[in-house]
């Protein structure tokens, strides 16, 4: 049986990553609450 989990680094920054997040508005939101780390 095939594992679960296949680590894609790739594919995990576009869709996770800190320019994903600029996209979809998270990383403003963030800033507009003064949050000091944006993402991790």
């Amino acid at each position: 049986m095939k594992r679960t989990w296949q680590p894609n680094k790739r594919k995990r920054s576009k869709t996770m990553g800190f320019f994903a997040r600029i996209k979809s508005g998270i990383v403003n939101k963030r800033r507009k609450k003064g949050r000091k780390v944006l993402s991790h």
